[in-house]
């Protein structure tokens, strides 16, 4: 790459131990697995292992020379107000706010629309360095008492406490070891429900969030307000199946406490509900150690239910049952075989969401080809009433509530920071008004164009992606490009607006591209489908694929394109520059699940075995084995099959305090990378860096603070641009 590569000679990597006596035998396939001792946190060669490692970062990030002025510009163009959608409880209002740079959004409160917000809640007055976060908060339905959920450094281990919101004071509740959970609040503001898993052993002493001790046993409580933890009601748990994940909450009437029964992250779940009303004791006088009487009305993991509003005993339902673009049915639990239909699946769109509203309404969410499309229907009949007209983008949150006429729309794309929309459904029809416009000072979103294109992928299947460009750019082939992907457990990438992006494009003349995978859910449960377990390989196909479309249409070429992902992305990432490290001049990688092989040993890894498949088993052992990140790195210059003479640019960014993907992935990957490409090749051709960025005190990403964005943001960019010999604008 001549004097734009990141470093022009290869750099001196730390010598790491190789155990080559650990071995596993897969279905009588011996897999060595020489880094085995990366994956214990706590131990002191670990911890030699990423400082050395992040002293070898720090000397290529020193030498990106646009770092600190990606810095100033990233910072100055952070500071702008953003706001989220107000949401009702009792006779006030809510709704979160960041003016600009705090580290994390303050939670206002005000008596009425017109009425300036007043701080209840904020979390940066919680820490000093913005590490603990506020993840999950629900307000009583008379507005009395707020229940909040607080993590420190990243981790997905929830604390929680309750605030009194007339004089904001703290009540002395605190529950601990929560984790993936929802509050609800029984509507006599008694107490609430909300799931955990039982204490770590060595709880007391654990720094919450490195650990890898697998999450097993996902409980779901009841929390009498005033009293302690050791006093909550078990009204769930399933210890035949520890790796149930439960998800509940109470109906729009408080009658019902509804539960999913989650088999891992896909869109799979049974449906239970108990009528409350029902205990002859209240909850408050119920056994302890009670398990409720549930009604198991789905008792299989069939399809996806989403229960939407009852009245009474009729519940009303999103499912994707014979119906991969979901429907909307009906049941009686008087008559649990009789099921109606109520809006069917559309041809070509997929239901996204379902909102009561005005008693007898429902706000209906289309995704049609990875935009969305608003819609007012009839909540008995399904027909159609009004089409509420957006610009091209996506529907962040809409919040609502069945009894009122009035609910509140976010709304935002590429080129739209956001906007908060007020809905009044009059007889009329549907009247609507801007709330809240977020400006950003210097942004003009007419300088930008957003071009969607479909690129056919290897198999043929048409594929759809976002380009967003300055309006004048030239296809010639010489821009630099960040193309992003994830494809993964049916999630849809829609237009967002990331203020980084322009950044990038304003003074590196960056083109973003998004490329909607299989392995999303863009198109439905099919599309989720094509692209997980044994067809995983669609999702990589497919992304390369857009890349060798940006390069044909002469967006860039590539040793100006880079690759972007996390997650479940970051497998697309690593996977991709294994096969095809000839397409690509950088990647960076977020967080991936890289060995794929033992994933599911580590905290809630075992959740994603139904999206992956699991090396137990030989058949997907026999797939898996073929794209795992950790287990396919190859010397590309004895290859003759590529064209490549090494490797791109890479940074693999993990972070201490991921329980989710927990950092062993990453650091697998990092000595796997430098041991095969760089330190056991003499005079290696790999000139390209191969460099890990851990960051400290933080996590999967979820709760990271405002300033630990824009560090990560500028190391990842400042790499990207000096592996691509991008030029600086001002």
């Amino acid at each position: 790459m001549g004097s734009d590569c990141v470093a022009c000679e290869p750099l001196r990597y730390p010598d790491t131990r190789r155990d080559d006596y650990v071995v596993d035998n897969y279905h009588g396939v011996p897999i060595s697995d020489p880094y085995r001792w990366l994956e214990d946190p706590d131990s002191k060669e670990v911890k030699e292992f990423v400082e050395k490692q992040m002293k070898v970062t720090e000397s290529v990030l020193s030498n990106c020379n646009y770092r600190e002025k990606l810095h100033a510009c990233m910072t100055k163009s952070f500071d702008y107000p953003r706001y989220g959608c107000p949401f009702q409880r009792g006779n006030k209002y809510f709704y979160f706010h960041n003016p600009g740079l705090c580290p994390h959004r303050v939670l206002y409160i005000q008596d009425s629309l017109n009425d300036e917000g007043e701080v209840l809640l904020d979390p940066n007055q919680l820490s000093e360095d913005g590490t603990v976060a506020l993840r999950v908060c629900e307000v009583s339905h008379d507005a009395k008492y707020l229940a909040y959920g607080l993590s420190s450094s990243g981790s997905d281990w929830l604390t929680l406490q309750v605030m009194c919101v007339a004089n904001k004071t703290i009540e002395p509740d605190k529950l601990s070891w929560l984790k993936f959970t929802s509050i609800s609040w029984t509507h006599d503001t008694k107490g609430f429900f909300y799931c955990r898993f039982p204490a770590p052993k060595d709880s007391e002493n654990m720094d919450a969030g490195t650990e890898v001790n697998v999450n097993h046993n996902h409980q779901l409580y009841y929390h009498l307000l005033g009293t302690k933890q050791s006093e909550d009601i078990l009204c769930w748990e399933n210890l035949e199946n520890p790796t149930h994940i439960l998800e509940a909450r109470l109906s729009d009437d408080g009658k019902y406490l509804l539960m999913n029964i989650c088999q891992g992250a896909i869109p799979l779940n049974k449906f239970y509900c108990c009528n409350l009303s029902t205990l002859p004791n209240g909850l408050e006088g119920h056994k302890r150690d009670d398990l409720l009487p549930f009604v198991k009305l789905i008792d299989d993991f069939e399809a996806r239910y989403e229960a939407i509003a009852n009245d009474d005993t009729i519940f009303t339902f999103l499912t994707n049952k014979q119906a991969p673009r979901y429907k909307v049915v009906r049941v009686d639990l008087k008559k649990p075989d009789h099921w109606i239909e109520v809006l069917q699946e559309s041809k070509n769109d997929v239901i996204e969401s379902v909102l009561p509203i005005n008693r007898n309404q429902m706000i209906v969410t289309y995704l049609s080809d990875c935009k969305h499309v608003l819609q007012i229907r009839d909540f008995e009949s399904g027909a159609l009433l009004h089409k509420l007209p957006i610009d091209i983008g996506s529907i962040d949150y809409i919040s609502a509530r069945r009894e009122d006429n009035m609910f509140f729309v976010k709304f935002s794309s590429f080129i739209n920071p956001g906007v908060v929309y007020r809905y009044d459904l009059k007889p009329t029809g549907p009247d609507s008004k801007v709330l809240r416009d977020t400006v950003v000072p210097g942004f003009d979103q007419a300088e930008y164009h957003v071009n969607q294109v479909f690129v056919h992928s290897k198999d043929g299947t048409r594929v759809p992606a976002f380009i967003v460009a300055p309006k004048d750019i030239e296809l010639d082939g010489s821009h630099p490009c960040l193309l992003y992907g994830y494809g993964g457990y049916g999630i849809s990438l829609t237009p967002s607006f990331d203020m980084t992006r322009v950044v990038l494009a304003r003074h590196l003349g960056v083109v973003f591209c998004v490329a909607n995978i299989r392995g999303g859910g863009e198109y439905g449960e099919e599309w989720h489908q094509g692209g997980s377990l044994a067809n995983k390989q669609n999702s990589f196909d497919d992304f390369v694929s857009v890349a060798e479309y940006l390069i044909s249409k002469g967006y860039t070429n590539p040793s100006k394109l880079c690759i972007e992902g996390g997650s479940n992305g970051g497998i697309l990432i690593g996977a991709c520059i294994n096969q095809r490290p000839d397409l690509f001049g950088c990647a960076l990688a977020h967080a991936g699940v890289m060995d794929m092989l033992r994933y599911h040993k580590f905290t809630i890894g075992h959740a994603w075995v139904h999206e992956f498949g699991c090396s137990d088993r030989e058949e997907d052992f026999r797939y898996l084995i073929k794209y795992s990140p950790l287990h396919n790195v190859r010397r590309p210059w004895e290859d003759s099959s590529t064209k490549a003479t090494q490797y791109p640019s890479c940074m693999l960014l993990t972070a201490d305090h991921d329980d989710r993907v927990v950092p062993l992935h990453t650091l697998k990957l990092l000595a796997t990378m430098q041991h095969e490409l760089c330190t056991s090749v003499k005079n290696s051709p790999q000139v390209n860096p191969i460099i890990g960025r851990i960051s400290r005190k933080s996590g999967h990403g979820c709760g990271s603070s405002t300033q630990i964005m824009i560090d990560k943001s500028v190391d990842c960019y400042s790499f990207m641009a000096k592996a691509l010999g991008a030029s600086w604008k001002d």
